[in-house]
Parts: structure tokens; sequence; C-alpha cells
């Protein structure tokens, strides 16, 4: 799950999005930003297709709530600026439910829950995923996530490099520029079970900090937009209830990503 530290940046807009009303889905069309770099969550095809699990959840949603829903991508960090601006009416992608973002914009419940975890070079000498474990070391995140936040308030002693994307955290990685990497357990087990991620392994999941990750990651919307927050609700339950939920996380996850 990933959260952008932009949140201030915004607050004007967020002041501003108080006084807009009813949601800017006009009843038969929605549209989510993503910054689909993030697979299983989000990412493009080759065609410019919008793929993963969060993009099939979004889909399943606007089915049952008989909408059309298209996507805008968008860079993680300037996500929120974007909402708030009205490029799109809603964020979809990853973003973690926390208490500071959630003094600027509204979230829907959650549609996953997972921890946090460190991935080293298979060759790593590296036996364990604590801040001592990694004292010294220099640690690869993604910039402006919670991934980036906790190694900065629990691995203190490693020296935080952070990177635009998760591509290219990966890539030091696997070339030895850095000695560990910290993302979502999924996105990273993912990773080292490809070709791309043959260079490396798990080296262990953190614990949550519920301030830091948050109650999971839920869509996001305006702040004051409840028409929408609340249909999209109403959409995530049922799609939970009707086993459209879990038919599309079997086609990626062997284990229930909806956590607790």
């Amino acid at each position: 799950m990933r959260i952008s530290t932009r949140l201030f940046a915004a607050a004007s807009f967020a002041a501003m999005s108080l006084f807009a009303g009813a949601a800017l889905a006009d009843g038969d069309s929605i549209v989510f930003g993503t910054d689909a770099t993030y697979p299983p969550f989000e990412s493009l095809e080759a065609g410019g297709k919008f793929v993963g699990f969060d993009i099939d959840i979004t889909n399943a949603l606007c089915d049952h709530m008989k909408v059309k829903c298209t996507f805008v991508n968008q860079d993680f960090d300037g996500i929120i600026p974007a909402l708030q601006a009205k490029k799109f009416d809603a964020i979809i992608s990853s973003m973690s439910i926390t208490p500071e973002r959630q003094k600027i914009v509204d979230f829907t419940n959650k549609i996953y829950n997972t921890p946090p975890a460190i991935a080293v070079p298979k060759d790593s000498t590296i036996k364990e995923a604590t801040n001592e474990g990694l004292k010294g070391k220099s640690i690869g995140a993604q910039s402006s996530t919670t991934h980036a936040n906790y190694a900065s308030a629990h691995l203190k002693d490693a020296q935080l490099k952070l990177y635009p994307s998760a591509d290219e955290y990966k890539l030091d990685l696997g070339n030895g520029r850095i000695d560990a990497a910290i993302d979502d357990v999924v996105v990273l087990s993912e990773w080292v079970k490809s070709d791309a991620g043959s260079c490396c392994k798990m080296l262990g999941t953190l614990k949550n900090d519920p301030v830091i990750n948050g109650a999971g990651a839920g869509i996001a919307i305006r702040k004051g937009d409840t028409a929408l927050r609340d249909k999209l609700n109403a959409a995530i339950d049922a799609i939970r209830a009707d086993g459209t939920y879990k038919k599309i996380q079997d086609k990626y996850f062997d284990f229930d990503v909806y956590g607790g």
C-alpha cells in the first residue's frame, strides 16, 4: 500500500472541495486516477490497457453500479493534487487509509489490507528484517509512500534511498546498487517470483504501524463527496457478498488479501 506525502500541498484544494457539493460522477461515468506502475495491483499492458487487482475490483464496482468507469494514469506523488484539481473523480491506486490523509480526502471502506516487507538480493548476508539487521545498509523505497515513511520511522539506522517508482528501486536492487528494498509484501513477493525479480528473495514481513500504514487500502474521493463514497461502499459490500471479490482475489492471490 502507498501514501503520498504531498498532503498539505493539496490543502487549499481540499478546502475548496468542501463546497463542491455532489460527486462528479454523472450517473453513467466515473473517472479514476491511478499510478499504473504497481503490479499486481495496477499496471499498463503494452497496448496501454490498465490491468491488475485494483483495476478488476474497480470494474466490478462499476458493473454493480451500472456506470462506465475509465482510468487516468497519474504519478503517485501528484495524485492527490490532481484529484483536488478535478482531473478525475476518485483514486484507486493501492492508497493507504491513514489519519493524516483523512484530514484532506475521504475514503471508501478498505479494498484490501496487507503488511510491508523487505526484499534483498539472493546472496545477501542480511539475516533479519529489523532495524538492527539493516543497520548501515542502504534500503530503497518509492518516494511519497507509507513504506518510505515506515523506513524513516522504524529503520532509522539504515540509509534510505527514495525512487520515483517501484520499477527504479527494483532495478537498483537487482544491480547491487542498494542492499534492500521495502514495499508491500504482495508487490515484493510477486516480483521475486518473476523473471525480472529472479535476482532477489524475501527477507521478511514487517509489523504494521497503524498510524503510518493505516487501516488498509481504499478508494479516495474529494472531501464532502459523500454521494460517490456511499455508492462505492454499497458496491464494495455487494461484490464481497456475491462472491465477485473472491473470484477476482483468487485470480491474483492464494490467500485472503482483504485482511483483518
